[in-house]
């Protein structure tokens, strides 16, 4: 039986227990811990650690457009770092102490790993920005970064669909769109690489640009690292 089903099944044995006398105040306590306000925790963690990845996304790539003050915006960056991490241990506490998940528990958790893999790279990529000394970029880091933005929106669009699992061709749509992003990143690093051991007489840039370059497509797949496991979540369950 899926975790959904023992879900329901077990929810089912509360309402009847509760009709022919059971002692609500012993079967609701009970229950409460099973099923942490209904399993909808776990959603909201999703959406609040995939909507802090969507806010270091976007710093990040103001970062990139504005590279000034370069410290100060990887700090930003980091706080949010913290946040995802402080969610995703909450999220692993609590998943350790709830006997029913609304999706299968190997689901629960990989989900949270993958979306704070992405946070990480974000993070990565800014101190390495910040490290480096990067004073200006080329228009493909900027493009990357738009991509890696545009990629973290659907990821956040695919955590709320998730409550939803029935609706599985919003969550699908979502998916889809970052396997279009994941594309338009790999196609834009190796036009990024290209162009800069040809134009750039400087072989410490070139070796900065490229790491940072690397860093950020690496954000853009894992973005499809959380897309495979939504994706198996709303056919499994849909």
């Amino acid at each position: 039986m899926s975790a959904l089903a023992l879900s329901h099944s077990l929810a089912l044995v509360l309402c009847r227990t509760l009709q022919h006398g059971g002692r609500a105040g012993i079967v609701r306590p009970m229950f409460g811990r099973l099923f942490p306000s209904e399993g909808k925790i776990f959603f909201d963690m999703f959406e609040r650690h995939a909507q802090t990845t969507v806010e270091a996304a976007r710093l990040l790539r103001a970062m990139l457009n504005n590279p000034v003050d370069l410290a100060d915006q990887a700090r930003r960056i980091k706080q949010l770092e913290h946040e995802g991490d402080a969610i995703t241990h909450r999220a692993v506490e609590t998943l350790h102490k709830t006997f029913v998940t609304p999706i299968d528990r190997g689901d629960v958790h990989r989900l949270i790993s993958r979306l704070d893999d992405v946070l990480d790279l974000i993070e990565a990529s800014s101190e390495r920005i910040w490290l480096y000394g990067i004073d200006s970029v080329d228009r493909e880091a900027a493009d990357l970064a738009d991509v890696l933005v545009s990629a973290v929106n659907e990821m956040s669009r695919a955590m709320v669909g998730l409550r939803d699992l029935k609706n599985r061709e919003v969550i699908l749509r979502a998916c889809m769109e970052i396997n279009r992003y994941e594309n338009e990143g790999d196609a834009l690093l190796r036009r990024a690489v290209a162009r800069l051991f040809q134009d750039s007489k400087d072989p410490l840039r070139v070796i900065k640009l490229k790491d940072i370059y690397e860093f950020l497509e690496n954000a853009i797949d894992r973005c499809e690292d959380v897309a495979n496991v939504v994706e198996g979540v709303a056919l499994e369950y849909s």
